[in-house]
């Protein structure tokens, strides 16, 4: 699939606003809480859902593995591990880092029917797909996560100019 995304709507997320906006979903999830255990969708909600197991003291962590972005671009959404532990997701917590188009969730709510499903960061094309997210963000920004950046030199402001 061809890159939907203008490349001047990039929006960094540093490690600290990634963790209090987890910590903040958590806050969410407390009033419908307890749940029996949280699939963490890798890999971005490996790190969100960390945090919210820390903040709801929930121990039993499961996985569902799935792949729908090579690079920038949007491909099929491969299942490359189920979360076998939720069965249909009565009780379980699905948490991802972000819905775009939802059909990742899509998926996600075929295999777990039953599970409330919360991300983080959420794009109006997938916002009906989760039960609960904290901050929504345009369609076309492309989000960048604390793993996909690190820390590098820049040029200051005056050595810019022509």
């Amino acid at each position: 699939m061809a890159n939907e995304y203008d490349e001047n709507k990039n929006f960094p997320v540093s490690w600290e606003e990634l963790h209090r906006n987890s910590k903040a979903l958590a806050w969410r999830l407390l009033e419908i809480s307890p749940f029996s255990g949280i699939v963490a969708v890798t890999r971005g909600g490996l790190v969100p859902a960390a945090i919210v197991a820390r903040e709801l003291e929930i121990r039993l962590i499961e996985t569902a593995c799935l792949a729908s972005y090579q690079e920038k671009s949007r491909s099929e959404v491969k299942i490359l591990k189920p979360a076998s532990m939720a069965e249909d997701g009565d009780g379980w917590l699905i948490i991802d880092d972000l819905v775009d188009t939802g059909e990742t969730g899509k998926v996600l709510r075929q295999m777990m029917p039953k599970a409330h499903f919360a991300t983080v960061y959420a794009k109006p094309s997938g916002r009906s797909v989760v039960d609960t997210y904290i901050t929504e963000v345009s369609q076309d920004t492309w989000i960048f996560f604390p793993w996909d950046l690190e820390p590098k030199p820049s040029v200051p402001i005056m050595g810019r100019r022509g």
